[in-house]
């Protein structure tokens, strides 16, 4: 008896060993960054996995963003006293600007916003619409800086996360 009752819990104690993990992994945009599609022309183009994290990704990560958000108003850059309240703002007027331009209609891009930074992931057909679409972004009223992750083609590594097969990013 004694032996089945050890066996039973080392079982429980197992299944709830392999929860742990999964629980832990749960990922999302707890920060709640904007994240975007822009164009959606190269349907091969790698979906990026956008703004996830775990929950200690989250505590790393907090005091970090603190910092450097804080740090924007107190030297003068920025006129809100942290710069990712800006974000929530300028990625829908970047993805406006970007779909009316009328020169990047044949991409699949998506955008993130992160403390006036504007990150581009996705697929463009050349180098030089990359670069164009990186300094028409710049254009945008309190982009700080861009982050051009972008790839020419469909194939090929790309230079940010991807979403899991199947998976969606944000539309």
């Amino acid at each position: 008896m004694r032996l089945k009752l050890r066996l039973s819990e080392g079982l429980l104690i197992g299944g709830l060993a392999f929860l742990v993990p999964a629980i832990a992994q749960d990922r999302q945009n707890y920060f709640d960054d904007p994240f975007l599609r822009v164009s959606a022309a190269m349907a091969a183009c790698p979906v990026p996995e956008g703004p996830l994290f775990t929950q200690e990704q989250v505590r790393a990560e907090a005091h970090v963003r603190a910092q450097h958000g804080g740090s924007c108003f107190r030297s003068g850059r920025c006129r809100l006293p942290n710069s990712f309240l800006y974000d929530k703002e300028i990625i829908p007027r970047v993805a406006i600007y970007l779909q009316q331009d009328g020169r990047f209609g044949d991409t699949s891009v998506w955008v993130l916003g992160q403390r006036r930074l504007v990150i581009l992931m996705g697929c463009v057909q050349s180098e030089e619409q990359a670069l164009a679409m990186e300094r028409a972004v710049l254009l945008v009223d309190d982009v700080m800086g861009v982050v051009n992750n972008l790839m020419v083609g469909t194939t090929g590594t790309p230079k940010y996360g991807t979403a899991p097969a199947g998976g969606a990013a944000a539309n």
